[in-house]
Protein backbone atom coordinates (compact mmCIF):
# COMPACT_ATOMS: atom_id res chain seq x y z
CA UNK A 1 0.00 0.00 0.00
CA UNK A 2 1.36 3.49 -1.08
CA UNK A 3 0.17 6.93 -0.15
CA UNK A 4 1.17 9.96 -1.48
CA UNK A 5 0.10 12.57 0.54
CA UNK A 6 1.44 16.45 -0.33
CA UNK A 7 3.61 17.55 2.62
CA UNK A 8 5.97 19.88 3.16
CA UNK A 9 8.30 19.68 6.82
CA UNK A 10 9.27 22.84 8.25
CA UNK A 11 12.84 23.06 9.97
CA UNK A 12 14.95 25.44 10.82
CA UNK A 13 19.34 25.76 11.92
CA UNK A 14 18.06 26.51 15.39
CA UNK A 15 14.98 27.65 18.03
CA UNK A 16 13.51 30.41 17.84
CA UNK A 17 14.14 31.28 14.02
CA UNK A 18 10.54 31.18 13.50
CA UNK A 19 9.14 27.78 12.68
CA UNK A 20 6.25 28.11 14.70
CA UNK A 21 4.95 31.13 13.44
CA UNK A 22 5.72 29.80 9.65
CA UNK A 23 4.19 25.90 10.51
CA UNK A 24 1.08 27.14 12.46
CA UNK A 25 0.54 30.31 9.79
CA UNK A 26 1.01 28.29 6.71
CA UNK A 27 -1.36 25.73 7.70
CA UNK A 28 -3.87 28.46 8.44
CA UNK A 29 -3.50 29.77 4.81
CA UNK A 30 -3.81 26.42 3.29
CA UNK A 31 -7.04 25.54 5.85
CA UNK A 32 -8.07 29.52 4.31
CA UNK A 33 -8.23 28.42 1.14
CA UNK A 34 -10.26 25.24 1.44
CA UNK A 35 -7.76 22.87 1.74
CA UNK A 36 -7.63 19.92 4.63
CA UNK A 37 -4.81 20.52 6.30
CA UNK A 38 -2.98 17.35 8.72
CA UNK A 39 -1.11 19.21 11.60
CA UNK A 40 2.07 17.42 13.09
CA UNK A 41 4.76 18.24 15.07
CA UNK A 42 8.41 16.74 15.18
CA UNK A 43 9.71 15.70 19.19
CA UNK A 44 7.53 15.24 22.18
CA UNK A 45 6.11 19.20 22.43
CA UNK A 46 2.61 19.12 23.63
CA UNK A 47 2.17 22.78 23.32
CA UNK A 48 2.80 23.71 19.21
CA UNK A 49 -0.07 20.95 18.45
CA UNK A 50 -2.39 22.95 20.31
CA UNK A 51 -1.99 25.85 17.56
CA UNK A 52 -1.97 23.78 14.88
CA UNK A 53 -5.61 22.58 15.85
CA UNK A 54 -6.71 26.08 16.16
CA UNK A 55 -5.29 26.70 13.28
CA UNK A 56 -6.62 23.49 11.07
CA UNK A 57 -9.54 22.78 13.33
CA UNK A 58 -8.53 19.02 13.47
CA UNK A 59 -5.97 17.15 15.85
CA UNK A 60 -2.29 18.22 16.27
CA UNK A 61 0.05 14.67 16.06
CA UNK A 62 3.71 14.49 17.61
CA UNK A 63 5.95 12.34 15.36
CA UNK A 64 8.57 11.44 17.66
CA UNK A 65 11.41 8.80 16.68
CA UNK A 66 12.47 8.13 20.29
CA UNK A 67 8.91 7.93 22.11
CA UNK A 68 7.71 5.56 19.35
CA UNK A 69 10.27 4.62 17.32
CA UNK A 70 11.11 5.39 13.44
CA UNK A 71 9.01 2.52 12.14
CA UNK A 72 5.98 4.36 13.23
CA UNK A 73 6.55 7.61 12.02
CA UNK A 74 4.87 6.89 8.30
CA UNK A 75 2.20 4.89 9.92
CA UNK A 76 1.35 7.69 13.14
CA UNK A 77 1.49 10.11 9.79
CA UNK A 78 -0.78 8.61 7.52
CA UNK A 79 -3.21 7.82 10.73
CA UNK A 80 -3.09 11.74 11.35
CA UNK A 81 -2.97 12.63 6.88
CA UNK A 82 -6.60 10.54 6.87
CA UNK A 83 -8.55 12.04 4.47
CA UNK A 84 -6.21 15.41 3.76
CA UNK A 85 -5.31 17.92 1.00
CA UNK A 86 -1.87 18.44 2.03
CA UNK A 87 0.08 18.00 5.42
CA UNK A 88 2.32 20.20 7.12
CA UNK A 89 4.99 19.41 9.83
CA UNK A 90 6.81 21.38 12.21
CA UNK A 91 10.70 20.58 13.30
CA UNK A 92 11.79 20.99 16.66
CA UNK A 93 15.16 22.73 17.66
CA UNK A 94 17.23 23.19 14.75
CA UNK A 95 16.80 20.53 12.08
CA UNK A 96 19.64 18.11 12.65
CA UNK A 97 19.20 18.43 16.49
CA UNK A 98 17.58 15.06 18.08
CA UNK A 99 18.01 12.58 20.81
CA UNK A 100 21.16 13.49 22.85
CA UNK A 101 23.95 10.98 22.03
CA UNK A 102 21.48 8.96 20.13
CA UNK A 103 23.12 10.69 16.50
CA UNK A 104 19.95 12.06 14.12
CA UNK A 105 17.53 10.06 16.33
CA UNK A 106 14.47 11.85 16.61
CA UNK A 107 15.47 15.06 14.32
CA UNK A 108 13.97 16.44 11.90
CA UNK A 109 16.35 15.50 9.42
CA UNK A 110 15.76 12.40 10.36
CA UNK A 111 11.66 12.77 10.11
CA UNK A 112 11.47 14.20 6.73
CA UNK A 113 13.95 11.04 5.73
CA UNK A 114 11.25 8.53 6.61
CA UNK A 115 8.61 10.94 5.64
CA UNK A 116 10.26 11.36 2.13
CA UNK A 117 9.17 15.08 2.36
CA UNK A 118 10.75 18.21 1.64
CA UNK A 119 12.17 20.29 3.95
CA UNK A 120 11.40 24.15 3.88
CA UNK A 121 14.02 25.82 5.76
CA UNK A 122 12.93 29.43 7.84
CA UNK A 123 16.09 31.51 8.47
CA UNK A 124 16.00 33.98 10.82
CA UNK A 125 17.99 36.91 8.65
CA UNK A 126 17.60 39.43 11.10
CA UNK A 127 21.46 39.75 11.45
CA UNK A 128 23.18 38.40 8.28
CA UNK A 129 22.70 39.03 4.41
CA UNK A 130 25.21 37.38 1.90
CA UNK A 131 26.20 34.81 4.74
CA UNK A 132 22.49 33.49 4.57
CA UNK A 133 23.68 31.65 1.42
CA UNK A 134 26.68 29.90 3.28
CA UNK A 135 24.42 29.13 6.60
CA UNK A 136 21.84 27.58 3.97
CA UNK A 137 24.41 25.40 1.80
CA UNK A 138 25.38 23.99 4.95
CA UNK A 139 22.11 22.73 6.15
CA UNK A 140 21.86 21.57 2.08
CA UNK A 141 24.75 19.68 2.00
CA UNK A 142 25.27 18.43 5.48
CA UNK A 143 23.08 15.53 4.87
CA UNK A 144 22.61 14.60 1.09
CA UNK A 145 19.15 12.35 1.69
CA UNK A 146 17.35 15.58 2.88
CA UNK A 147 16.18 17.36 0.91
CA UNK A 148 15.88 21.29 1.62
CA UNK A 149 13.50 22.43 -1.40
CA UNK A 150 13.69 26.47 -0.37
CA UNK A 151 13.83 29.02 2.16
CA UNK A 152 11.68 31.29 3.82
CA UNK A 153 13.55 34.12 5.04
CA UNK A 154 12.08 35.67 8.94
CA UNK A 155 12.56 38.77 10.58
CA UNK A 156 13.89 40.68 7.09
CA UNK A 157 14.26 44.40 8.45
CA UNK A 158 13.11 46.68 4.67
CA UNK A 159 13.69 45.74 1.14
CA UNK A 160 16.73 46.82 0.94
CA UNK A 161 17.70 43.58 3.29
CA UNK A 162 15.69 41.66 1.14
CA UNK A 163 17.38 42.44 -1.84
CA UNK A 164 20.72 41.58 -0.49
CA UNK A 165 19.26 37.92 0.80
CA UNK A 166 17.62 37.24 -2.65
CA UNK A 167 20.85 38.32 -4.78
CA UNK A 168 22.71 36.00 -2.50
CA UNK A 169 20.43 32.81 -2.19
CA UNK A 170 19.86 33.10 -6.13
CA UNK A 171 24.12 32.69 -6.49
CA UNK A 172 23.41 29.65 -4.52
CA UNK A 173 20.51 27.93 -6.63
CA UNK A 174 18.06 28.20 -3.43
CA UNK A 175 14.68 29.19 -4.11
CA UNK A 176 13.62 31.56 -1.69
CA UNK A 177 9.68 30.73 -1.14
CA UNK A 178 8.27 33.49 1.25
CA UNK A 179 10.15 36.59 3.31
CA UNK A 180 8.65 37.52 6.50
CA UNK A 181 8.67 40.92 8.22
CA UNK A 182 9.03 41.02 11.67
CA UNK A 183 5.16 42.07 13.12
CA UNK A 184 4.67 42.35 17.07
CA UNK A 185 1.37 40.90 17.11
CA UNK A 186 2.29 37.30 15.64
CA UNK A 187 4.66 37.14 19.02
CA UNK A 188 2.91 34.79 21.42
CA UNK A 189 3.38 34.53 25.18
CA UNK A 190 5.43 32.48 26.81
CA UNK A 191 6.82 31.09 30.49
CA UNK A 192 8.45 28.73 32.36
CA UNK A 193 7.83 25.97 29.96
CA UNK A 194 7.61 27.69 27.01
CA UNK A 195 4.27 29.21 24.94
CA UNK A 196 1.38 29.76 26.92
CA UNK A 197 -1.01 26.87 25.53
CA UNK A 198 -4.32 27.47 23.47
CA UNK A 199 -6.52 26.59 26.03
CA UNK A 200 -5.32 29.25 28.21
CA UNK A 201 -5.50 31.99 25.82
CA UNK A 202 -8.60 30.95 23.55
CA UNK A 203 -9.20 34.68 22.22
CA UNK A 204 -6.14 35.80 22.02
CA UNK A 205 -4.55 32.46 20.38
CA UNK A 206 -6.98 32.71 18.12
CA UNK A 207 -6.00 36.56 16.93
CA UNK A 208 -2.77 34.93 17.11
CA UNK A 209 -2.97 32.05 14.45
CA UNK A 210 -4.86 34.82 12.26
CA UNK A 211 -1.79 37.07 12.23
CA UNK A 212 0.37 34.28 11.39
CA UNK A 213 -1.97 33.65 9.08
CA UNK A 214 -2.42 36.75 7.48
CA UNK A 215 1.52 37.73 7.73
CA UNK A 216 2.55 33.42 5.62
CA UNK A 217 -0.74 34.59 3.30
CA UNK A 218 1.02 38.03 2.36
CA UNK A 219 5.12 36.97 2.23
CA UNK A 220 5.13 33.83 0.93
CA UNK A 221 4.64 31.75 -2.18
CA UNK A 222 1.86 29.20 -1.77
CA UNK A 223 1.01 28.07 -5.28
CA UNK A 224 5.12 27.11 -4.84
CA UNK A 225 4.53 25.55 -1.58
CA UNK A 226 1.80 23.74 -2.80
CA UNK A 227 4.03 22.52 -6.05
CA UNK A 228 6.51 21.71 -3.45
CA UNK A 229 4.32 19.97 -1.27
CA UNK A 230 3.03 17.18 -4.10
CA UNK A 231 6.68 16.53 -4.81
CA UNK A 232 6.89 14.72 -1.96
CA UNK A 233 7.90 10.90 -2.38
CA UNK A 234 5.06 8.20 -2.29
CA UNK A 235 5.26 6.58 1.40
CA UNK A 236 4.61 2.76 1.52
CA UNK A 237 2.47 1.01 4.55
CA UNK A 238 -0.19 1.16 6.54
CA UNK A 239 -1.67 4.01 8.13
CA UNK A 240 -1.52 3.22 12.00
CA UNK A 241 -5.03 2.29 13.54
CA UNK A 242 -5.94 1.55 17.59
CA UNK A 243 -7.99 -1.03 16.87
CA UNK A 244 -5.45 -2.83 14.69
CA UNK A 245 -2.39 -2.53 16.58
CA UNK A 246 -4.69 -3.60 20.00
CA UNK A 247 -5.71 -6.79 18.11
CA UNK A 248 -1.56 -7.68 17.26
CA UNK A 249 -0.43 -6.37 20.54
CA UNK A 250 -0.04 -9.21 23.88
CA UNK A 251 -2.87 -8.91 25.78
CA UNK A 252 -2.18 -8.45 29.20
CA UNK A 253 -1.90 -11.13 31.82
CA UNK A 254 -5.24 -12.05 33.26
CA UNK A 255 -5.92 -12.31 36.02
CA UNK A 256 -4.39 -8.76 36.19
CA UNK A 257 -1.04 -9.07 38.64
CA UNK A 258 -0.95 -7.46 41.88
CA UNK A 259 -0.37 -4.33 42.28
CA UNK A 260 2.99 -3.15 43.97
CA UNK A 261 4.77 -6.16 45.19
CA UNK A 262 6.90 -7.27 42.25
CA UNK A 263 10.82 -7.14 42.70
CA UNK A 264 12.91 -4.79 40.63
CA UNK A 265 13.62 -5.75 36.86
CA UNK A 266 16.94 -7.39 37.57
CA UNK A 267 18.23 -5.50 34.20
CA UNK A 268 17.73 -2.24 36.43
CA UNK A 269 20.46 -2.40 39.03
CA UNK A 270 20.79 1.50 40.47
CA UNK A 271 23.16 2.19 43.13
CA UNK A 272 21.70 2.11 46.42
CA UNK A 273 18.26 0.74 45.13
CA UNK A 274 15.20 1.54 47.66
CA UNK A 275 13.41 -1.50 48.76
CA UNK A 276 10.14 -2.69 46.98
CA UNK A 277 8.06 -3.16 49.99
CA UNK A 278 4.67 -5.36 49.75
CA UNK A 279 2.00 -4.15 50.83
CA UNK A 280 1.20 -4.81 54.82
CA UNK A 281 -0.35 -8.51 55.33
CA UNK A 282 0.58 -9.48 51.46
CA UNK A 283 2.50 -12.32 50.80
CA UNK A 284 5.76 -11.63 49.33
CA UNK A 285 4.85 -12.14 45.78
CA UNK A 286 1.41 -9.86 46.20
CA UNK A 287 -1.93 -10.16 46.71
CA UNK A 288 -2.73 -12.75 44.19
CA UNK A 289 -5.59 -13.86 41.95
CA UNK A 290 -8.12 -14.19 44.85
CA UNK A 291 -7.62 -11.23 46.55
CA UNK A 292 -8.22 -9.22 42.87
CA UNK A 293 -11.11 -11.04 42.27
CA UNK A 294 -12.76 -10.21 45.86
CA UNK A 295 -11.76 -5.98 45.39
CA UNK A 296 -13.70 -6.62 42.05
CA UNK A 297 -16.79 -7.69 43.57
CA UNK A 298 -16.60 -5.53 45.64
CA UNK A 299 -16.35 -2.16 43.63
CA UNK A 300 -18.66 0.10 43.10
CA UNK A 301 -18.06 0.11 38.89
CA UNK A 302 -17.22 -3.32 38.13
CA UNK A 303 -17.77 -4.53 34.31
CA UNK A 304 -18.01 -8.12 32.94
CA UNK A 305 -15.67 -8.67 30.34
CA UNK A 306 -15.28 -6.83 26.94
CA UNK A 307 -18.06 -4.53 28.40
CA UNK A 308 -17.57 -0.47 27.88
CA UNK A 309 -16.12 1.00 31.19
CA UNK A 310 -15.82 4.80 31.57
CA UNK A 311 -12.59 6.49 31.90
CA UNK A 312 -12.28 10.44 32.94
CA UNK A 313 -9.53 11.95 31.64
CA UNK A 314 -8.34 15.20 32.76
CA UNK A 315 -8.52 18.78 30.72
CA UNK A 316 -9.32 21.92 30.98
CA UNK A 317 -6.17 24.75 31.16
CA UNK A 318 -4.32 23.09 34.02
CA UNK A 319 -4.02 19.90 31.96
CA UNK A 320 -3.74 20.25 28.06
CA UNK A 321 -1.05 17.78 27.67
CA UNK A 322 -2.12 14.50 26.04
CA UNK A 323 -1.17 12.43 23.06
CA UNK A 324 -4.54 11.79 21.20
CA UNK A 325 -3.56 8.48 20.51
CA UNK A 326 -3.57 7.70 24.38
CA UNK A 327 -7.80 8.11 23.80
CA UNK A 328 -7.83 6.32 20.44
CA UNK A 329 -6.29 3.55 22.54
CA UNK A 330 -8.54 3.53 25.54
CA UNK A 331 -11.09 3.97 23.24
CA UNK A 332 -10.74 1.02 21.31
CA UNK A 333 -9.38 -0.96 24.47
CA UNK A 334 -13.50 -0.80 25.00
CA UNK A 335 -13.57 2.91 27.24
CA UNK A 336 -15.87 5.16 26.92
CA UNK A 337 -13.54 8.42 27.28
CA UNK A 338 -15.20 11.42 29.04
CA UNK A 339 -13.13 14.72 29.56
CA UNK A 340 -13.50 16.71 32.89
CA UNK A 341 -12.23 20.05 33.99
CA UNK A 342 -10.43 20.04 37.55
CA UNK A 343 -10.93 24.03 37.53
CA UNK A 344 -14.96 23.89 37.28
CA UNK A 345 -16.25 20.22 37.55
CA UNK A 346 -16.84 19.07 41.34
CA UNK A 347 -17.17 15.53 40.90
CA UNK A 348 -15.79 13.01 38.27
CA UNK A 349 -18.24 11.64 35.30
CA UNK A 350 -20.79 9.54 37.19
CA UNK A 351 -19.86 5.77 36.60
CA UNK A 352 -16.03 6.97 35.98
CA UNK A 353 -14.23 3.25 36.24
CA UNK A 354 -10.52 4.88 35.73
CA UNK A 355 -8.92 8.14 35.47
CA UNK A 356 -6.31 9.31 33.24
CA UNK A 357 -4.36 12.80 34.06
CA UNK A 358 -1.81 13.61 31.83
CA UNK A 359 0.45 16.66 31.62
CA UNK A 360 -0.22 20.60 32.34
CA UNK A 361 0.24 23.67 34.72
CA UNK A 362 -0.93 22.49 37.78
CA UNK A 363 1.47 25.02 39.17
CA UNK A 364 -0.38 27.96 37.37
CA UNK A 365 -3.58 27.06 38.89
CA UNK A 366 -2.72 25.89 42.25
CA UNK A 367 -4.80 27.77 44.29
CA UNK A 368 -7.86 27.14 42.01
CA UNK A 369 -7.16 22.99 41.64
CA UNK A 370 -7.07 23.06 45.77
CA UNK A 371 -10.38 25.69 46.13
CA UNK A 372 -12.28 22.28 44.25
CA UNK A 373 -12.26 20.33 47.67
CA UNK A 374 -15.16 17.97 46.51
CA UNK A 375 -13.27 17.28 43.39
CA UNK A 376 -10.28 16.50 45.41
CA UNK A 377 -12.07 14.15 47.82
CA UNK A 378 -13.44 12.51 44.67
CA UNK A 379 -10.75 11.50 43.05
CA UNK A 380 -9.01 10.56 46.70
CA UNK A 381 -11.55 8.46 47.19
CA UNK A 382 -11.47 6.81 43.47
CA UNK A 383 -7.87 5.60 44.10
CA UNK A 384 -8.75 4.26 47.59
CA UNK A 385 -11.39 2.05 46.01
CA UNK A 386 -8.45 0.27 43.71
CA UNK A 387 -9.36 1.72 40.63
CA UNK A 388 -6.65 2.29 38.36
CA UNK A 389 -5.45 5.62 38.17
CA UNK A 390 -2.82 6.99 35.78
CA UNK A 391 -0.58 10.26 35.97
CA UNK A 392 1.91 11.67 34.27
CA UNK A 393 3.72 14.91 35.41
CA UNK A 394 1.22 17.81 36.09
CA UNK A 395 -1.14 14.64 37.11
CA UNK A 396 1.59 13.87 39.82
CA UNK A 397 1.68 17.18 41.42
CA UNK A 398 -1.83 16.59 41.64
CA UNK A 399 -2.33 13.39 43.33
CA UNK A 400 0.32 14.98 46.09
CA UNK A 401 -0.46 16.08 49.46
CA UNK A 402 0.39 19.07 48.19
CA UNK A 403 2.00 21.93 45.50
CA UNK A 404 3.39 24.78 47.13
CA UNK A 405 1.89 24.66 50.35
CA UNK A 406 -1.45 24.21 49.00
CA UNK A 407 -3.45 20.79 49.51
CA UNK A 408 -4.48 18.85 46.62
CA UNK A 409 -5.48 15.38 46.35
CA UNK A 410 -3.46 13.71 49.08
CA UNK A 411 -3.49 10.00 47.15
CA UNK A 412 0.46 10.22 47.42
CA UNK A 413 1.95 11.14 50.45
CA UNK A 414 4.55 13.42 48.54
CA UNK A 415 4.86 17.06 48.64
CA UNK A 416 5.66 18.92 45.60
CA UNK A 417 7.00 22.21 44.59
CA UNK A 418 8.35 24.92 41.92
CA UNK A 419 12.02 24.61 41.07
CA UNK A 420 14.12 27.43 39.12
CA UNK A 421 16.12 24.45 37.86
CA UNK A 422 14.36 23.15 33.95
CA UNK A 423 14.58 19.30 34.06
CA UNK A 424 14.38 18.56 30.27
CA UNK A 425 15.03 15.51 28.12
CA UNK A 426 14.63 11.84 26.78
CA UNK A 427 14.55 8.90 29.22
CA UNK A 428 14.87 5.17 28.66
CA UNK A 429 12.83 3.68 31.74
CA UNK A 430 12.43 -0.21 32.49
CA UNK A 431 9.14 -0.87 34.54
CA UNK A 432 10.29 -1.95 38.05
CA UNK A 433 6.79 -3.23 39.49
CA UNK A 434 3.51 -4.68 38.05
CA UNK A 435 1.28 -1.75 37.24
CA UNK A 436 -2.48 -0.87 35.79
CA UNK A 437 0.17 0.17 32.95
CA UNK A 438 2.79 -2.56 32.45
CA UNK A 439 4.42 -5.76 33.76
CA UNK A 440 7.53 -5.27 35.39
CA UNK A 441 10.16 -5.79 33.18
CA UNK A 442 8.51 -3.47 30.27
CA UNK A 443 10.63 -1.22 28.54
CA UNK A 444 9.48 2.24 27.68
CA UNK A 445 10.90 5.73 26.55
CA UNK A 446 9.63 8.58 27.99
CA UNK A 447 10.09 12.57 28.28
CA UNK A 448 10.35 14.63 31.07
CA UNK A 449 9.44 18.39 30.90
CA UNK A 450 9.18 20.37 33.82
CA UNK A 451 10.48 22.83 36.67
CA UNK A 452 9.48 20.82 39.76
CA UNK A 453 10.42 18.59 42.45
CA UNK A 454 8.27 15.97 44.43
CA UNK A 455 9.83 14.28 47.67
CA UNK A 456 10.34 11.55 47.78
CA UNK A 457 11.13 11.26 44.32
CA UNK A 458 9.83 7.74 44.50
CA UNK A 459 7.43 5.77 46.29
CA UNK A 460 8.00 2.29 48.13
CA UNK A 461 6.78 0.84 45.11
CA UNK A 462 8.33 2.74 42.20
CA UNK A 463 6.97 2.98 38.98
CA UNK A 464 10.34 3.46 36.89
CA UNK A 465 13.87 2.49 36.83
CA UNK A 466 15.34 5.49 34.88
CA UNK A 467 18.41 4.08 33.04
CA UNK A 468 19.23 7.72 31.24
CA UNK A 469 21.04 9.97 31.81
CA UNK A 470 21.44 8.57 35.32
CA UNK A 471 19.93 5.72 36.95
CA UNK A 472 17.36 6.01 39.72
CA UNK A 473 14.15 4.48 40.85
CA UNK A 474 11.25 7.33 39.90
CA UNK A 475 7.40 7.57 40.41
CA UNK A 476 4.82 5.76 42.68
CA UNK A 477 3.15 2.41 42.55
CA UNK A 478 -0.10 1.97 44.86
CA UNK A 479 -2.81 -0.09 44.67
CA UNK A 480 -4.42 1.07 41.24
CA UNK A 481 -2.34 4.32 40.83
CA UNK A 482 0.60 4.94 37.99
CA UNK A 483 1.86 8.16 39.01
CA UNK A 484 5.37 9.86 37.73
CA UNK A 485 7.08 12.35 35.86
CA UNK A 486 7.65 10.38 32.43
CA UNK A 487 5.55 11.28 29.75
CA UNK A 488 5.11 8.74 27.66
CA UNK A 489 3.36 7.36 24.35
CA UNK A 490 0.97 4.71 24.06
CA UNK A 491 1.34 4.21 20.86
CA UNK A 492 5.07 2.40 21.31
CA UNK A 493 3.51 -0.02 23.76
CA UNK A 494 -0.46 -0.48 22.76
CA UNK A 495 -0.85 -2.88 25.26
CA UNK A 496 -0.64 0.13 27.97
CA UNK A 497 -4.31 1.14 26.96
CA UNK A 498 -5.44 -3.05 26.64
CA UNK A 499 -4.30 -3.33 30.37
CA UNK A 500 -5.76 -0.40 32.22
CA UNK A 501 -9.07 -0.68 30.46
CA UNK A 502 -8.85 -4.49 31.27
CA UNK A 503 -8.19 -2.97 35.34
CA UNK A 504 -11.29 -0.77 35.06
CA UNK A 505 -13.35 -4.40 34.22
CA UNK A 506 -12.26 -6.26 37.16
CA UNK A 507 -11.16 -3.47 39.89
Amino acid sequence: MTSSVPRLVIAAPSSGSGKTTVATGLMAAFAARGLAVSPHKVGPDYIDPGYHALATGRVGRNLDAYLCGPELIGPLFLHGARGCDIAVVEGVMGMYDGAAGEGELASTAQVAKLLRAPVVLVVDASSQSRSVAALVHGFASWDPEVRIGGVILNKVASDRHEELLREALDQAGVAVLGVLRRVEQVSTPSRHLGLVPVAERRASAVDAVAAMAAQVDAGCDLEALTGLARGAGALSGAAWDAAEVLVSSPPPPLPVPSLGAAPPDPRFRPEGPRPQTPPEGAPPDGPGEAGLRSKAEDGPHTAGPGSKVRVAVAGGPAFTFSYAEHAELLSAAGAEVVTFDPLRDEQLPDGTSGLVIGGGFPEVYASELSANEPLRKSIASLADSGAPVAAECAGLLYLCRELDGKPMCGVLDATARMSERLTLGYRDAVAVSDSVLAVAGTRMRGHEFHRTVVEPGAGEVAAWGVRTPRRRLEGFVQQGVHASYLHTHWASEPGVARRFVERCRTS
